[in-house]
C-alpha cells in the first residue's frame, strides 16, 4: 500500500524515487503509468488519466520496468519501426541482429537496454524508469543516462527508481523517498 503521494514534475526534470526495498517505489511508477488499481488522478499537461484510454495514456507515459516484459516473437517485433532503432543500438552497444533475435536469446542487459529504447522509441512527455540500468555494465549506465538527458533537455519528464546514490545525484533534480509501510 502506498500513499496518499502528491508529486509534481516539470517538463525536462527528474524526479528520483527513493526508499528501502519494499516501500512501494515500483509501485508508484506502475500506478502512475496506470497499470494497476489506484486511487487519485495523474495529468500530463493538463489530460487527466482518467480521460484517456489505457494505451493512449501509456503512449503519453511510459514505463520501462525492473523486468522488461516481452511478448512478441523477436525484439523488432516489440517496436513500430524496428529499423529505426540502429543508431540507438549502437549507442547502447547492442549489434542490430539482436532485432531479430527471440527475446529469450538475450542477457538480462540486452534485454533492459531494449526496453529502454522500445519506451522512448516514440519521445513520451513522460518516461518512468524502474531501476532502469540494474543489469548493466558502467559503459552503458553512462550510455544511457546520456540519452535520459538529452531527452530531458527535449522536455521529457523523468521519475526514476534506483538504489544507485551516484545515479541518483547525477539524473535528479529532485528526491521523494518513500518509508516502508508499517
Amino acid at each position: 500500500m502506498v500513499g496518499p503521494i502528491e508529486l509534481e514534475v516539470s517538463a525536462g526534470r527528474c524526479l528520483a524515487v527513493s526508499g528501502p526495498s519494499g516501500a512501494g517505489k515500483s509501485l508508484t511508477l506502475r500506478m502512475i503509468a496506470d497499470l494497476v488499481p489506484h486511487e487519485g488522478e495523474c495529468f500530463v499537461d493538463g489530460l487527466a488519466a482518467s480521460s484517456m484510454t489505457g494505451p493512449a495514456w501509456r503512449r503519453v507515459v511510459r514505463y520501462v520496468s525492473s523486468e522488461p516484459g516481452w511478448w512478441a516473437a523477436t525484439v523488432g517485433e516489440h517496436f513500430a519501426d524496428a529499423s529505426a532503432q540502429t543508431d540507438g543500438m549502437k549507442r547502447l552497444f547492442l549489434d542490430a541482429s539482436l532485432l531479430e533475435a527471440a527475446p529469450e536469446r538475450l542477457s538480462t542487459g540486452e534485454r533492459q537496454r531494449m526496453a529502454f529504447l522500445r519506451a522512448i522509441e516514440d519521445r513520451p512527455k513522460v518516461l518512468l524508469l524502474d531501476e532502469p540500468t540494474s543489469a548493466l555494465d558502467p559503459a552503458s549506465v553512462k550510455a544511457v543516462e546520456e540519452i535520459v538527458k538529452e531527452l530531458m533537455a527535449d522536455g521529457c519528464a523523468v521519475v526514476l527508481t534506483s538504489h544507485d546514490p551516484e545515479q541518483v545525484e547525477r539524473l535528479a533534480d529532485h528526491v521523494m523517498t518513500l518509508a516502508r509501510p508499517q
